[in-house]
């Protein structure tokens, strides 16, 4: 009688499950992971857009900040080179950020106002929301005219009397 040779059933259903004990391990890792990914790139964003919003101010000084977020970028076009700026497209952003308005799991709105009776926008606010809270990330971020980036730990839009991130 010649010996079989290759593994038996039960060694391996035993290597299978070995595999779906380590997928069930590693996966939650891999998700918050992602989460803390997305909420640096979320942050990172609003430090540009707080950068573009500066320049902005300074480029179009009788404006002052820019009405909407769209007017920091421009389309793709539009920022092409030799593309000149202009109030209505400063091409200081990447049009995901202006244009689609979401980045790495975060949806972000952004406007300047004038306040005081001022003649131009002297002030602007900017804030970050998790496309899926528990999913893409699970805090929001703001940020205003002073630089300052706040978060929410629920998702949710915040304002300024949110905690200031550390």
């Amino acid at each position: 009688m010649q010996k079989q040779k290759g593994f038996s059933l039960i060694e391996l259903l035993i290597v299978v499950a070995i595999i779906l004990i380590i997928a069930a391990i590693a996966i939650p890792n891999l998700m918050r992971s992602r989460m803390a990914a997305n909420e640096s790139s979320a942050v990172g964003s609003i430090r540009t857009i707080n950068t573009a919003f500066v320049t902005y101010a300074s480029s179009f000084p009788d404006t002052g900040y820019a009405a909407t977020l769209g007017a920091l970028g421009g389309t793709t076009a539009a920022c092409a080179p030799p593309a000149v700026a202009t109030v209505a497209a400063a091409c200081l952003i990447d049009n995901l950020l202006s244009v689609v308005q979401q980045k790495s799991g975060y949806t972000f709105a952004a406007a300047g106002a004038a306040t005081a009776g001022s003649t131009t926008n002297n002030t602007y606010t900017v804030t970050a929301a998790p496309l899926s809270i528990g999913a893409t990330g699970n805090r929001g971020f703001f940020s205003d005219q002073s630089g300052v980036i706040r978060y929410t730990l629920d998702g949710t839009p915040p304002t300024i009397a949110s905690s200031p991130l550390q």
